[in-house]
């Protein structure tokens, strides 16, 4: 199975639909495949791909070759995030396995500009990163080269973590950034999304939602947990503004 690059930009110019990423992170390694499937199967509209180094974030999680892996096992875009100290040393792998985005973070890439031609260059969509701690500040003048910003709702290096409330202002006031710039780039948020978050997540404005273990733990299954995700969705796009 294979995706292509222009199926990536579909995926994010849909602005009309709140789109779900189900997170690796939380899947059961020994059936990856199987459950990446199953979430594909089920509706998902990207997956997403936790890279961690045990530098930048206390965890050490996959590299390229289980990326590659992924990839083999589903056609919808592969949403890799690099949580990862000098992330340009790894931006033409990860793009040579299949790619489609690649997010880096703000805190790891001192020529952040560089950075995100870099992952254009190698054929990926670039996309950018930060910290519930770090400021809107410092990606304001990079907002123009993303295709999606993703505000980090806990703190990275671990799945299964609650959701920090404060971030999500953060993710209404970049909204409104957006807005006054005339920009057109997805938010999606990572940490913490469950049936208690999903509400005021929309709510705040984003709009591109990473799952984890909502996804992979839900004790009824992953197909079944993501199809009432979708429904609760919709419900929340048919309330009134």
């Amino acid at each position: 199975m294979t995706t292509t690059r222009q199926s990536a930009e579909a995926v994010l110019a849909d602005q009309a639909r709140v789109r779900i990423s189900p997170s690796i992170l939380s899947a059961d390694f020994a059936r990856l495949g199987e459950q990446v499937q199953a979430a594909e199967a089920a509706g998902a509209d990207l997956i997403h791909v936790d890279v961690m180094d045990g530098h930048f974030v206390p965890n050490i999680t996959i590299g390229p070759l289980v990326a590659e892996a992924v990839r083999r096992s589903t056609r919808l875009p592969m949403d890799v995030h690099l949580m990862i100290e000098q992330p340009e040393r790894y931006i033409d792998a990860f793009a040579k396995v299949g790619a489609d985005i690649i997010i880096v973070h703000s805190e790891t890439c001192p020529h952040l500009e560089r950075t995100l031609h870099q992952i254009e260059e190698a054929g990926a969509l670039p996309a950018v990163t930060i910290n519930p701690a770090t400021p809107l500040s410092a990606i304001e003048e990079v907002l123009y080269l993303v295709r999606m910003i993703l505000i980090m709702t806990v703190n990275p290096g671990f799945g299964g973590q609650k959701m920090i409330p404060a971030a999500l202002s953060k993710v209404t006031r970049l909204k409104g950034l957006l807005a006054e710039r005339g920009l057109d780039v997805p938010i999606e948020i990572d940490g913490g999304v469950n049936r208690g978050t999903l509400e005021q997540a929309v709510q705040a404005g984003a709009n591109i939602l990473v799952m984890g273990a909502a996804l992979f733990a839900a004790p009824e299954g992953i197909a079944t947990a993501l199809q009432s995700y979708r429904a609760a969705l919709e419900n929340i796009k048919k309330q009134p503004a």
